[in-house]
């Protein structure tokens, strides 16, 4: 797909990976339209893409809500015509062991909210999204491509049962959208970053960021505009489909 004069749908698109992402396709001329909950986060994004020479809006939209959700893909065209490319990428994280155990003893446990919080957003989120955006692509009648941000975590990772369930949960969505939507003209396939340069990284203390680096053969983090590379790939390239892009520096859980 020619990125040129589309409109790139972005969820979570206010700050770290997410502004990334939309600053990428900015600079391919595609029309961007960020979706996030914080609007502050959102006006910074639109003004950097903006500088791009492109047009760009943000929308304050829940991606757990399915009317929220509705109303802002309605928007995006009414606002900028058409919906061309959706950019799964909303998510959070809410770690904690299954169980924790002291000398024989249960001291603590996964809670319901922590596991319902991350389903809700990183899975729920992902699905309402796709299937709107996935309407409109097909009204429309001119294809389309549909990305959600999986994670090296979905191999499964110690004290995320919530997370790498949505991980690998999304990742496996986009085969099967890749599957159903293709007599359409959409593709889907999704993107597993592995530690990558954010905002909650960069808060770690110094010790425990060495501790992750050292898990990654290339011995760095990932950058957020490494990620947003390979989304420009997938879209660029028109018989990609139904696969997962891993950029995680070799690393495996």
């Amino acid at each position: 797909m020619q990125i040129s004069g589309k409109t790139v749908v972005i969820t979570g698109g206010g700050r770290g990976i997410g502004r990334e992402l939309a600053k990428a396709f900015a600079a391919k001329g595609g029309r961007i339209a960020a979706l996030d909950l914080n609007q502050a986060d959102l006006d910074e994004t639109v003004a950097q893409c903006k500088a791009l020479g492109v047009e760009a809006r943000g929308y304050v939209a829940n991606v757990t809500d399915e009317q929220a959700v509705i109303a802002a893909m309605d928007a995006v065209v009414a606002d900028l015509g058409s919906v061309d490319v959706l950019i799964n990428n909303a998510g959070i994280v809410k770690d904690s062991l299954l169980l924790k155990v002291k000398d024989g003893v249960i001291t603590g446990k996964m809670t319901l909210e922590q596991w319902q919080a991350v389903i809700n957003i990183n899975l729920t989120g992902v699905f309402l999204c796709g299937r709107e955006a996935a309407e409109r692509m097909v009204k429309q009648g001119r294809g389309g491509v549909i990305i959600n941000i999986s994670s090296v975590s979905r191999y499964g990772n110690p004290g995320q049962t919530n997370y790498t369930a949505t991980k690998a949960g999304v990742a496996a969505m986009a085969e099967v959208w890749a599957k159903e939507l293709a007599r359409y003209g959409i593709r889907a396939g999704s993107i597993a970053p592995g530690y990558t340069k954010t905002d909650i990284l960069a808060a770690m203390r110094p010790e425990i960021l060495d501790k992750l680096t050292a898990q990654v053969p290339l011995r760095r983090l990932g950058e957020a505009s490494e990620i947003a590379s390979a989304a420009v790939f997938i879209v660029e390239n028109d018989f990609f489909t139904g696969r997962c892009i891993d950029v995680d520096g070799g690393m495996r859980i």
